[in-house]
């Protein structure tokens, strides 16, 4: 199984602050190194959009759970990164209203209540003798895990029927199921979405 397509998105920096002892970084690198990139995550072959009849699954992106015109770094876009001195504290009041931006980023109207296929990396959010019924379904290795988490829009709350002993933390999945608006607010980071899974598959790359 191939973990490929990694999306750079997350404030390495801790997205609250910067702590103090991100030490040998300035701001403006730290900044300038962790601002995320917008790419597509994990993919894999399907249908292309809207290709999926009414009642099916469909098979979709990342990308297509963000909704048409949302800039997730807008707050940073003001800041002239290479003017910035060490400790800045409009650097870092940035960071800050980027974190609370992304807890709060909205979802896209437009795919609700379809039956979608989506792949993603796991992140349990229990640890039970029985195994795990709820977990987070991120775009990228290490995030909420490694890095602070992405913004909420990218983070997909998957609740099981029943638990499950087969997968573990960032196993790469296929989940199928109904897509809502549910947000859920756990220690590993906010979720946006929520997924009533129908099937837990492992992700596979095709050649």
């Amino acid at each position: 199984m191939k973990r490929r397509n990694v999306v750079k998105w997350g404030l390495c920096a801790g997205g609250l602050g910067l702590m103090g002892q991100a030490v040998a970084q300035s701001v403006r690198d730290t900044v300038r190194d962790t601002v995320p990139q917008v790419q597509p995550a994990l993919s894999g072959e399907g249908p292309p959009p809207g290709a999926s009849l009414p009642g099916q699954t469909r098979t979709i992106g990342w990308e297509q759970l963000i909704p048409p015109g949302w800039d997730p770094y807008k707050d940073l876009k003001a800041l002239n990164l290479d003017k910035l001195k060490d400790n800045d504290p409009r650097a870092e009041e940035a960071l800050k209203k980027m974190r609370k931006m992304w807890d709060n980023a909205p979802i896209n109207p437009l795919i609700l209540g379809q039956s979608v296929r989506l792949p993603g990396f796991m992140v349990p959010l229990e640890d039970l003798p029985e195994g795990s019924k709820e977990f987070l379904l991120v775009p990228y290795f290490g995030a909420c895990v490694h890095s602070p988490p992405p913004p909420a829009n990218q983070i997909v709350h998957v609740v099981l029927n029943k638990p499950t002993k087969r997968f573990r933390l960032m196993d790469t999945l296929w989940v199928s199921g109904p897509l809502s608006a549910t947000p859920t607010d756990s220690h590993m980071g906010v979720s946006g979405y929520r997924i009533e899974a129908k099937s837990v598959t492992p992700f596979v790359d095709k050649k």
